[in-house]
Order: C-alpha cells, then structure tokens, then sequence
C-alpha cells in the first residue's frame, strides 16, 4: 500500500514539472513570439539529456558504486580482523592441535616481512589441497568447549552484520564455527564418548578448521598490504610458529 502510495506521488509530481514546463514555455511564446528561438532551445537541451544519462549512469554512478564498494570491503575486514582478535586466532591453536599431522602444514605458514603476493598464492593452493586428519583425542577437547560455547554469542552477533553477505566464504566459516560450538554445548564428559562420537565431532572440526586457516592466510596478506603496525602484532602472535613471541626482540 505504501509503495503504491510513493508511485502515485512520483507520477503527481512528474505531471506537475511537465506541466510547469509547458506554462513557461507558453509563457514565452506570449512575450516575444518566437518559436523558432523556444524550439532551438528545447532540442538543444533534449540532445543534452543523453549526455547526461551517459555522465550519470556509467561515469557517476560508477564511480561511487567502487567508493561504496571500497568502503564495504574496509568494513568487513574490520569485521573479520575483531573476528580473529576474539576468537580466531585461539581457535587456529586448538584446532592445530588436534590436527595429526600440523607440524606439515605449520612450515608452510610461518609468515614474514618477505612473503610477496606470489607466495601467498602458493600457499593458498596447498591449504586447497590438503586433506585436514583430526584426532579430538590429541587436543584440549574441554578446553574448546568451554571457549567456545563461551563465544557463541559474539558468533551469532558477526552473523547478524549485514556487512558480511557479500562475503560467502567468512559467513560459511562462522556457521561451522558456530555449529561446532553448539554440538559441544550439548555434549558432558568428553572423555568417555563413544568412538562414532568422536569422528562426527573430528568431521565438525576439519571443516571449521580448513575455512579457518584460509580465511587467516587471506586476512595475512590483507594486514601487509594494509596495516603493517597490525601485521607486526599478527606475525608476533602466529599460532603456527612455536618461535613466535610478541615481545619485539
């Protein structure tokens, strides 16, 4: 109702500048009787209008669709940035330690003033193709539940940020994250499930894991681009590097 409300009044207005138009314009006729000056005028500015819709449409327009884009792409990084500070980054040190084989993958991410945008790719690659094996019974499976189920509700907050939707892979990094926090908030005496329990909670864990350490090689090579005073902090605190210590030596 409403929306037929706002076209009415859009179609109201469009007759009332037509027809203001045409008063002034036989206004002038009755001054100075002469069309031939009204018509050179009128055509004159008609032409314009396509230049016009030009300018606007794919000159203006664009430009402050990149500004827009620009700024919700900043927006978002702060988002994933308060993302890693919270949680991520804590994150990465539990899953790590369930993973059988870390010490395979930790080599590959030790990450330094020297990586160019070449070795971030490479990198990229290998986490695409790893294959995650997660035995829960390596890590501190309390120790997550108890960290996790405690940050369900920074979770279902990033989750309601509409700044994220554009980007898919982020957003289906926090409902496995937050999945994850929700089978083990129904869970008691994690050390004395069953064998199958212990796979489906690994199966949960790989795939937050996987997005996980993807998402924080991308928001790396987002820091040293950006903000080297945050990725001096970043490398200091990598939870893949056993040398790193965030006092600067």
């Amino acid at each position: 109702m409403q929306k037929n409300n706002t076209l009415n009044q859009r179609i109201r207005l469009g007759i009332l500048l037509v027809s203001l138009s045409a008063l002034v314009y036989a206004l002038h006729w009755v001054i100075f009787r002469d069309a031939h000056h009204i018509f050179i005028y009128l055509v004159g500015d008609i032409a314009f209008v396509f230049i016009e819709v030009l300018m606007v449409t794919l000159i203006i327009h664009a430009a402050l669709s990149e500004r827009e884009k620009r700024s919700m792409l900043k927006k978002m990084n702060m988002v994933i940035g308060a993302f890693f500070a919270q949680v991520g980054t804590r994150l990465l040190k539990y899953f790590s330690a369930f993973d059988t084989d870390a010490d395979s993958i930790s080599k590959h991410l030790i990450v330094n003033n020297e990586w160019t945008d070449a070795h971030f790719d490479k990198v990229s690659k290998i986490l695409k193709n790893r294959e995650f094996k997660i035995d829960c019974r390596r890590g501190d499976l309390p120790g997550l539940q108890q960290f996790i189920v405690a940050e369900r509700g920074f979770l279902l907050g990033l989750l309601q940020n509409q700044n994220l939707l554009e980007r898919e892979e982020f957003t289906e990094l926090l409902w496995a994250v937050t999945h994850l926090a929700e089978e083990l908030s129904h869970r008691q005496g994690l050390g004395e499930l069953p064998d199958s329990d212990y796979k489906h909670l690994a199966g949960d864990i790989t795939r937050a894991y996987k997005l996980l350490v993807r998402q924080w090689l991308d928001y790396m090579e987002h820091l040293k681009c950006n903000y080297p005073y945050l990725f001096s902090l970043a490398m200091r605190t990598n939870p893949f590097d056993p040398q790193a210590r965030v006092e600067v030596a």
